[in-house]
């Protein structure tokens, strides 16, 4: 399952210290002579061990949490053959992903693959076609990945309809919450089926969550007037927010970075919105959350950012984050002629929507 490994340390950190240690024992076979194959732990992000492939064949061993859920690839494949650490011992075929163990792993072993059977098939055609030859069946090439898509929705579903009383769906969790969402995913949690109560079901509804919790705090300030504070600028003079803001013109306070990529993808939307608007009564103001001087003024001219550049040099302890409460980037205030907040986190087509409304065409 090509997944990536995340919530490592808040899932670390609701592991009960006195958690059962099980053995687990995972035998398989390679075609790849010398390739090493590594196992981790989904719950914790930990490799657990690693071995090489000796004559088609690899075995590897050890204890881990019962029932944690671990993952066996080859570095570099991308692809993970997925299973619970039940105290059955496992034999993974790494030749066609497939797997020998208890009921519950062989399931989701076969769901798994069901489910990104569609989008491996696509991958598989796309990697063979030329540019010219992608560039040609593009739109075929779109709704067979949009068709693959919807088959993998269906099997996300039937797991969890047809795996209510098993672990199964902890694998699909992310996925069930892509197709179906959130909120769908928290009613069936508050049913009690047996998957609720693994950790890792557990970690995600906490990090939910938190999230929930931020989203929230961030968004009290939408109503509010501008808090002012005081940066320098790119040649180290210092300014205050109140400069700008509340001067008469709507202004969106832009919190980014040269080392955030999300934010130099979204530039050229803010660019556009800056060009479109600005002798309307649009600016704005850039609060930079770098910690060092030349890539962000290096930045600001390569991304064509004409408006007004503010930083204290100091990343995530910046004076912005601090009064802000910004815990991630890219972010924005849109900030009314009065200095009151009226919008926050307008990204893409919602910040054009946004002045739009505000500027008429």
């Amino acid at each position: 399952m090509k997944k990536v490994l995340v919530l490592a340390a808040f899932i670390a950190a609701t592991l009960p210290t006195e958690a059962q240690q099980v053995k687990y024992t995972v035998n398989g076979i390679s075609n790849n002579n010398g390739a090493t194959v590594e196992l981790y732990n989904r719950q914790t992000r930990q490799q657990l061990a690693t071995t090489v492939v000796s004559d088609g064949k690899f075995t590897l061993s050890g204890t881990a949490e019962k029932d944690a859920f671990l993952a066996l690839g080859q570095t570099g494949n991308g692809w993970y053959t997925l299973f619970f650490n039940d105290g059955t011992p496992v034999t993974i075929n790494l030749n066609d992903s497939t797997l020998k163990g208890s009921p519950v792993n062989e399931r989701l072993v076969a769901y798994d693959l069901a489910a990104n059977a569609g989008i491996a098939k696509v991958q598989n055609q796309v990697q063979n076609m030329s540019e010219e030859e992608q560039e040609n069946k593009k739109m075929e090439l779109t709704a067979a990945m949009v068709m693959a898509m919807m088959k993998m929705g269906d099997q996300v579903a039937k797991v969890f309809k047809e795996e209510n009383e098993t672990l199964i769906p902890v694998a699909f969790i992310d996925e069930y919450v892509q197709f179906f969402g959130q909120e769908k995913l928290d009613s069936l949690i508050n049913l009690k089926p047996v998957w609720a109560s693994h950790p890792l079901v557990q970690a995600q509804q906490k990090e939910v969550a938190l999230r929930k919790a931020q989203e929230e705090k961030k968004n009290a300030f939408i109503g509010q007037q501008f808090t002012d504070l005081e940066e320098a600028d790119p040649d180290g003079n210092m300014h205050k927010l109140s400069e700008y803001v509340g001067k008469g013109k709507w202004v969106l306070v832009d919190f980014w970075a040269s080392w955030c990529g999300p934010c130099k993808a979204e530039m050229p939307n803010v660019v556009a919105a800056y060009d479109k608007y600005h002798a309307k009564g649009f600016d704005i103001v850039g609060l930079s959350f770098d910690n060092k001087k030349e890539p962000w003024v290096k930045d600001i001219e390569n991304l064509k950012m004409p408006w007004t550049h503010l930083s204290d040099l100091k990343g995530w302890n910046t004076v912005a984050s601090k009064v802000y409460g910004v815990n991630s980037i890219p972010d924005n205030l849109l900030i009314d002629p009065q200095g009151k907040i009226v919008a926050r986190g307008l990204r893409a087509e919602a910040l054009h929507a946004k002045l739009k409304e505000i500027f008429g065409e």
